[in-house]
C-alpha cells in the first residue's frame, strides 16, 4: 500500500461512517478524480466496500 492509499483509508476511518470521495478529497486537499482512482484500488484489494452506492467504507 503506498502512501496515498494509506492517507485515503485513515480519512475514512476517521470520518467513522461511509463517504464518498469527493469528501475524502476535501478533507485531504486532493482532486476529487484522484482520490476515486485510489478507492478503486482499495477495493481491488479488498481493503474498502461500497455499503450504498458512491459510498465507501474500510473493511
Amino acid at each position: 500500500m503506498d502512501e496515498r492509499e494509506a492517507l485515503v483509508l485513515n480519512a475514512m476511518r476517521e470520518a467513522g461512517k461511509p463517504v464518498r470521495p469527493g469528501d475524502i478529497a476535501k478533507a485531504l486537499g486532493l482532486e476529487s478524480k484522484e482520490v476515486s482512482k485510489i478507492i478503486k484500488k482499495l477495493r481491488e484489494k479488498g481493503e474498502v466496500i461500497s455499503p450504498k452506492r458512491c459510498y465507501y467504507a474500510p473493511k
